[in-house]
């Protein structure tokens, strides 16, 4: 349950940083507020034995402000803040949230794109990955303070759940849907 919540300024941020960009275009000057952000890896897992995604679901503070739920459903994700590949970021992340043990060789990039451009504007690096049971070796749920849920989402009940409003998902999960459907099923994959 969340209670006591206090809106104050951000002083000394750890993983964004706002500021306000003056910038000059077609010879008038123009002011823009940002928020510069560190860019992320996230992964769509496919549990094959399971014919189901491996997702997981946590508590975002601003969209608690937005619904006073705050909960989202989410791939696998975390910000690129170590002196690591991107794949080993990846990996270890996976292992981290879901508890599932993954290698280099098992992840597919799909693409790099870009979230929350209108004033973060930070790069995500997509990768999907096949799991089967056995490589689940830890509980997961994350780290530290983080308190994530693993969620198992039927393949069955993948459109139900795109197109179910009252789910908060994030874009970068149903673009990895979209590409599930239209990429990975047409190469003859499930």
């Amino acid at each position: 349950m969340i209670k006591d919540v206090q809106l104050l300024s951000l002083e000394k941020p750890r993983f964004v940083k706002p500021i306000k960009m003056v910038y000059n275009e077609d010879g008038k000057e123009r002011i823009w507020e940002v928020v510069q952000a560190s860019d992320s890896v996230a992964a769509l897992i496919y549990n094959v034995d399971k014919d189901a995604f491996i997702l997981v679901r946590q508590f975002r503070p601003p969209i608690y402000l937005r619904n006073n739920d705050g909960y989202t459903y989410e791939m696998c994700a975390g910000i690129i803040d170590k002196d690591k590949s991107i794949e080993e970021i990846m990996i270890e992340e996976i292992s981290e949230e879901t508890g599932y043990k993954v290698n280099v060789s098992q992840l597919r990039k799909i693409t790099k794109f870009y979230s929350a451009v209108g004033f973060a504007g930070s790069a995500q690096m997509l990768f999907f990955t096949e799991v089967t049971d056995s490589q689940k070796t830890e509980k997961g749920g994350g780290v530290d303070m983080e308190k994530i849920d693993v969620i198992e989402l039927p393949v069955k009940k993948m459109r139900e759940f795109m197109y179910d409003e009252s789910i908060v998902k994030t874009s970068g999960l149903l673009f990895a849907f979209m590409w599930f459907i239209n990429v990975y099923k047409g190469e003859g994959g499930c």
